[in-house]
């Protein structure tokens, strides 16, 4: 997979401030408040770029956050 680099794409940043404050949201949260869709490729591409970035499946829902270091 080629990964775009966050400083390069706009939706990469967007959903990066978005998981910034380590609070967790659904794939539904995220494709609403970044305004994007495959959030699970754009979550891929942040990985590719470094953050950490978590998730768990509760039911039928996905939760996506940033971990903190030491996490």
């Amino acid at each position: 997979m080629h990964a775009a680099r966050i400083a390069a794409s706009e939706r990469l940043q967007r959903v990066a401030r978005l998981l910034a404050d380590g609070r967790p949201r659904t794939t539904l949260d995220i494709v609403r408040e970044a305004n994007v869709c495959a959030v699970n490729s754009i979550v891929a591409e942040l990985r590719a770029n470094g953050l950490r970035i978590a998730c768990q499946r509760q039911g039928d829902t996905w939760w996506y956050w940033v971990e903190r270091e030491g996490a």
